[in-house]
């Protein structure tokens, strides 16, 4: 069973609910647990960007799944926690491998199964490899970071079409 399609199957459809229903105290212990570490960030400007980047990451993941038709709950997590490397100790060329395993202490500790933690945790490891082509919830977690790049001050960006993931995004989401 694909953990990240919540368009299951009327049989599946029981489990799906009690995930959902989990879904507010999970996400609330994981943010929780980010909420607890970005402040230790000693540099204001880091720390500020931490904030918007993380959390600006999760709600465009969230938008993005709902759109695709996937397990909203683990890829608002997936964003949530994706460069909490960077934002812990500094930015570094391999922060998505350094963070894994704050990523897997976080999820397990927020409840999520074996399974959830790694199947967040192969694409928070890929999601810096944007020319490459990975699973679903790798190709969200990429896209959901280059549009909060990009929205976080446009002004601050070439134009968007330059950038062929963005458009894609960009187009899926019928914006011109």
């Amino acid at each position: 069973m694909n953990l990240l399609h919540n368009r299951a199957a009327a049989g599946q459809a029981a489990t799906a609910e009690v995930s959902r229903a989990a879904a507010p105290d999970r996400l609330e212990r994981l943010r929780q647990a980010v909420d607890e570490i970005l402040p230790r960030q000693p540099d204001p400007d880091q720390r500020r960007c931490g904030y918007v980047h993380l959390y600006g990451v999760s709600a465009a993941c969230v938008l993005l799944a709902l759109r695709r038709g996937l397990e909203v709950e683990l890829c608002a997590a997936a964003g949530m926690l994706h460069d909490i490397w960077s934002y812990q100790v500094g930015p570094n060329p391999e922060h998505a491998s350094l963070g894994l395993p704050e990523a897997e202490r976080i999820l397990t500790m927020a409840g999520f199964s074996p399974a959830e933690v790694e199947t967040i945790c192969a694409a928070i490891r890929r999601h810096s490899d944007k020319a490459s082509v990975h699973g679903e919830l790798d190709e969200l977690l990429k896209d959901a970071d280059v549009l909060q790049h990009y929205l976080y001050n446009p002004a601050l960006q070439p134009p968007w079409r330059q950038y062929p993931r963005l458009a894609q995004v960009f187009d899926e989401l019928g914006l011109k």
